[in-house]
């Protein structure tokens, strides 16, 4: 993966707005417009915000009718959190982290 690609990842986290979605769609797929409900948002804005979690691949989209339902990709949680275990990984080895000796 690339350092773009993980970029893309953790921004779509670095938004208050975003948080909540994320935590509104824990509990299970959402409708747009329950969203827009619970949030108290335009849909401009959610459809912004929504943009950013699916481009990262952090949220599925789903068309039914008009509306858009959508949920959390499980097999991407898991790759993210994966993947944030990697970067804050601490190695112990002193020879490759020191610039003096």
């Amino acid at each position: 993966m690339t350092s773009e690609q993980i970029a893309k990842i953790f921004k779509a986290f670095c938004d208050e707005r975003r948080i909540d979605i994320i935590k509104l769609l824990s509990s299970g797929e959402k409708c747009g417009c329950k969203l827009l409900d619970e949030l108290n948002i335009s849909q401009p804005t959610l459809s912004h915000h929504m943009k950013i979690l699916c481009d990262a691949g952090i949220v599925i989209p789903r068309k039914e009718g008009r509306w858009t339902h959508y949920r959390i990709d499980e097999e991407q949680s898991k790759k993210t959190i994966e993947l944030l275990k990697t970067l804050i990984d601490v190695k112990n080895d002193k020879s490759e982290n020191s610039c003096c000796k």
